[in-house]
């Protein structure tokens, strides 16, 4: 998943020609702005490296890499929000996974009636462009919005509700509909839509040889929320405070509790599913919190990442699990004749997932996809916590003394147990309802009236995860995008229709 910065906030697009502002090393601990050799092709939302990147004029080194980072840095008043999510679509008459012929006409519907231009590859529709927003496929055909780079949650709310309505209209036209839910809960894998896209084969190719699972991409789905920083300093204490908040967040918006037509013993099985993910590029990357952290150390971090493809010339190139930093020196002989660039980078760094991951803002990455309620809360959630100064202080405060053990724990038992996970002297429910009040109180200070977004969440807060516990006797009921999911005796019963 992946928006893209640029001066003018989070997911606008970069019109670099002629815009060299990177940063260089300076004698100080922190970076300096100064003006470097890299340029940067034009991307726009949901893009890869594309075939009209300017190739640089000097090799790329490794301060470019940081500069990379740094040129993300923005005064507050230019701080955006950015919200990307996914949802799952089925055939209402035989509520099997839609198949990729529905899916395409449901982007050319989309596209035709609602003027989005279409994002080809080797003459199949893939995704939609407008504006600042995208629509892509995920590897099992989940539809997702990037959204476009906004000022306030009132501006998210209106481009959810204007997202919906569209995917909606065309949906009912075509017998789609779709669950807003962490994963798929009732077909098997085998069921399964497998979207054709290189990039997604070569992964799961490098998957399949390395034992992370069949699954991987195929039946999840995720709410993320992009949010900018003011300088390496600033990006440090949001990574820190986001990073170790991440597991509060999974047990909040935990969504994820049915597969394969029961219930499947966790309360988020899609963060669950991550952790056995390749663990070179994902999870709670614990260096984060050590004092010599910054924009070179996550860089050093990402060098040794084994690469998945090069896009060169409309098509993509094996890199057979070559670092970033093999492939900078020229080491591996089948492409020692591409030469490196920023882009090669940027599509580099998109392919890591960590719970919290650094491009040119902050990705929060912990959350199970939900009802329109729920989508909406998470950006209020992240937004009230590290937007605030007196909030962001807090919570660094509270979160001193973790341990990375702690920190472990709560990344792998929190899908299992949620908000009853037991965190030192209590549930995990109590720092939750502590968390959810240093949110609400940023967003007061922020005087934009975004209080009432958070009240979807704090009432999973109040109640807990018991919605989601079902007994072999009951009926259970998921909350999704005009469809409840009605379950009985641990049977998915049927879907059906909202009046």
């Amino acid at each position: 998943m992946a928006l893209v910065f640029s001066s003018c906030g989070l997911g606008a697009v970069m019109n670099l020609g002629a815009l060299k502002t990177y940063v260089s090393y300076s004698d100080k601990k922190f970076l300096a702005c100064k003006k470097s050799k890299i340029v940067a092709s034009n991307q726009g939302t949901k893009t890869t490296a594309s075939d009209s990147a300017l190739v640089a004029t000097e090799p790329l080194t490794k301060e470019d890499l940081i500069a990379f980072f740094s040129s993300g840095c923005k005064p507050k008043e230019m701080w955006r929000i950015g919200t990307e999510h996914e949802k799952i679509g089925f055939d209402v008459k035989t509520l099997r996974p839609i198949t990729y012929e529905q899916i395409t006409a449901l982007l050319n519907g989309i596209s035709e009636r609602f003027d989005w231009d279409k994002v080809m590859e080797t003459g199949t529709i893939i995704g939609l462009k407008q504006g600042m927003q995208s629509i892509s496929l995920e590897r099992g055909g989940q539809l997702e919005l990037s959204g476009a780079a906004l000022e306030t949650l009132h501006q998210t709310y209106d481009e959810l509700q204007s997202h919906l309505y569209q995917v909606k209209t065309i949906g009912e036209d075509l017998g789609i509909g779709f669950l807003g839910i962490g994963y798929e809960p009732k077909s098997s894998l085998e069921d399964a839509t497998i979207v054709r896209k290189t990039r997604y084969d070569i992964i799961q190719d490098c998957f399949d040889r390395t034992g992370s699972g069949p699954d991987m991409g195929l039946k999840t789905c995720t709410v993320q929320v992009n949010l900018d920083y003011s300088s390496e300093t600033d990006m440090i204490r949001k990574f820190r405070a986001s990073l170790a908040l991440q597991p509060i967040a999974t047990a909040l918006f935990a969504n994820s509790p049915f597969s394969n037509g029961k219930p499947n013993g966790f309360l988020s099985l899609r963060s669950h599913t991550w952790i056995d993910i390749d663990k070179r590029r994902t999870g709670m990357i614990p260096f984060v919190f050590n004092d010599s952290f910054g924009f070179e150390r996550y860089v050093e971090y990402a060098l040794d990442v084994p690469m998945f493809f090069l896009h060169r010339n409309k098509s993509y190139l094996d890199c057979r699990g070559m670092t970033f930093r093999d492939f900078m020196s020229r080491k591996i002989s089948h492409l020692s004749h591409e030469q490196p660039t920023i882009n090669d980078w940027e599509t580099h760094i998109g392919t890591i997932w960590p719970e919290v991951r650094l491009k040119r803002y902050l990705e929060m990455r912990g959350a199970d996809g939900g009802s329109r309620e729920m989508l909406c809360a998470l950006p209020a959630f992240w937004v009230g916590l590290l937007y605030d100064e007196e909030s962001l202080q807090t919570v660094l405060d509270m979160i001193a003394d973790w341990t990375t053990e702690e920190r472990e724990m709560l990344r792998t038992q929190v899908p299992v147990s949620g908000l009853k996970t037991m965190f030192r002297d209590g549930p995990l429910k109590h720092v939750a309802e502590d968390v959810l009040k240093l949110a609400k109180d940023g967003l007061e200070r922020r005087n934009y009236k975004e209080t009432g977004f958070l009240d979807a969440v704090a009432e999973v807060a109040i109640t807990g995860n018991d919605l989601f516990l079902l007994s072999a006797e009951s009926i259970g009921r998921i909350s999704v995008y005009e469809c409840p999911i009605f379950f009985w005796q641990n049977q998915v019963l049927r879907l059906q229709r909202s009046s």
